[in-house]
């Protein structure tokens, strides 16, 4: 997108992040009267050591509402979710007690032109034309892109150049549509998931190309009236992004490092992700582009 694996490859890949595994109940240099909403939280308070936009806090991007990832529709209702508690871990290691959540829009996220922050998680995927605004962390979680349709219809690899398709505004499935799927009908751009969504099940698209790991949560939450019939591979992943010239890029690399290598962010995605998919991506056909001429 938008919207733990260390090495990038399919969403399969990604998928082993689902097995639980006891990481998170690690000790540590424990701060008892630290909470971070319901996140557990593992390893060593203060290891690290960042220069926080907010005394205190750890500022972090993202672009809601993001279920799953970010539980709650506003800052403040934030409690859990895989990325807010990815930032209360790196909180915790750094030494800093609170997460600020700060919501934007995704295209000013990726944009290079906010400040004020000191990381953006908003399931992010690192691309090169993002790199020259901002700078990465290490890939996260790997990503696929989905084909959500209603469950009635017949749209696959060989028609889906001919339907209505919708994306996400300033995403790497917008680019994908656009500059490789090139449809033969207008695309339609949508500032956030569920409003996409709702416009597929309401017939005024028939088709929406977004992140698998983001729309496979959708044939469980709307009741059978939109199922995700195929993937195509980008070889991409998620990262966290920071503020061009950020003076914390390689401690903030090596806490993420640390996440991926004692499986806390395995633990989370088993905690957050693992409910949302609600089918073996591995299962899901891939399909290819072809030849648009």
């Amino acid at each position: 997108m938008m919207r733990a694996a260390a090495a990038i490859g399919s969403v399969a890949v990604g998928l082993a992040l689902i097995v639980a595994t006891s990481a998170c109940d690690q000790g540590g240099s424990q701060s008892p009267n630290v909470h971070y909403g319901d996140c557990p939280i593992s390893g060593h308070y203060g290891e690290f050591h960042l220069s926080p936009e907010t005394a205190g806090a750890l500022t972090v991007k993202t672009t809601l509402p993001a279920p799953g990832w970010w539980n709650g529709d506003t800052p403040d209702s934030i409690k859990s979710g895989y990325e807010y508690c990815m930032a209360a871990n790196i909180a915790y290691r750094s030494g800093l007690d609170r997460v600020k959540v700060e919501n934007a829009p995704f295209p000013q996220v990726v944009s290079g032109r906010t400040k004020d922050f000191d990381l953006a998680l908003a399931q992010i995927t690192i691309t090169p034309e993002r790199s020259k605004v901002a700078e990465f962390s290490p890939p996260y979680l790997s990503s696929t892109l989905g084909v959500l349709i209603r469950d009635a219809e017949k749209i696959g690899e060989s028609n889906i150049r001919d339907v209505r398709i919708g994306v996400a505004e300033g995403t790497t499935g917008e680019e994908f549509v656009k500059k490789r799927l090139k449809p033969t009908k207008p695309v339609t751009t949508f500032p956030n998931d569920p409003e996409m969504v709702t416009a597929l099940e309401e017939g005024r698209i028939d088709a929406v190309v977004h992140d698998t790991t983001i729309l496979l949560a959708y044939p469980q939450k709307r009741e059978g009236k939109v199922r995700l019939v195929g993937q195509y591979r980008t070889d991409q992943g998620y990262g966290a992004l920071y503020p061009k010239g950020s003076p914390d890029k390689e401690e903030l690399d090596r806490i993420i490092r640390q996440l991926i290598d004692d499986g806390t962010l395995t633990k989370l995605s088993a905690v957050y992700l693992g409910a949302a998919f609600g089918q073996d991506p591995a299962k899901i056909p891939y399909f290819t582009v072809g030849d648009s001429s």
